[in-house]
């Protein structure tokens, strides 16, 4: 991806996150990099094509990094589940504003607030996401047929799971000199309080 495109999303996925989608622009996103209107829609045609872009980009960030955790399969199922939940949840804090779009984007989707053509990339979105939840439902059956978790519904039981990882982005705010591993350090505090709740005792 050119630079000038991803500083474009980077702009994009701070200004929906901060002022929302309806009080967001094109003007504004451009503002934000002193660039002009006219080099944003050299790359996207309108502000609900750029929503769905920061919505994809957010998405392909995880894939991209949990999909090879859950394939490890030389770990057993929960620590595969841990180191899972402990990088989506770095995830949050690390691209807080991409993430917070992905749940707008959900949102959106719901209330009906996007044209036909918008609409289809959100349900291509939306299969992305399921995709990315079957990863963490599909270790959490191997770990109760491995009698490592307890007999709970998965296709359930995921959504709350990864719900209580995703408020990571409600409540986080980056301090000044924070480092990577105090980041670390809260995503594994995070996925230990998670994972444990699943182990049978």
């Amino acid at each position: 991806m050119p630079l000038r495109q991803s500083a474009i999303l980077d702009a994009a996925a701070e200004a929906f996150s901060r002022v929302g989608y309806e009080a967001t622009s094109i003007d504004y996103v451009a503002d934000q990099i002193q660039a002009t209107k006219g080099s944003v829609y050299y790359y996207y045609r309108s502000k609900g094509d750029l929503f769905a872009a920061v919505h994809r980009r957010a998405m392909e960030m995880n894939l991209e990094s949990v999909a090879p955790i859950a394939a490890d399969v030389a770990q057993s199922a929960d620590q595969r589940l841990r180191r899972m939940a402990v990088e989506h949840t770095r995830l949050m804090m690390e691209y807080t504003s991409y993430q917070r779009v992905t749940v707008q984007g959900v949102e959106m989707h719901l209330t009906g607030s996007l044209t036909d053509a918008q609409r289809a990339e959100m349900q291509r979105l939306i299969v992305m996401r399921d995709e990315y939840e079957a990863l963490f439902r599909e270790v959490i059956e191997e770990g109760i047929v491995a009698g490592i978790f307890k007999s709970v519904d998965s296709h359930l039981l995921v959504k709350p799971l990864l719900g209580a990882l995703n408020w990571t982005t409600m409540w986080y705010r980056r301090q000044p000199g924070e480092t990577d591993m105090q980041r670390l350090k809260v995503a594994e505090e995070i996925a230990d309080y998670v994972v444990d709740g699943l182990r049978q005792t």
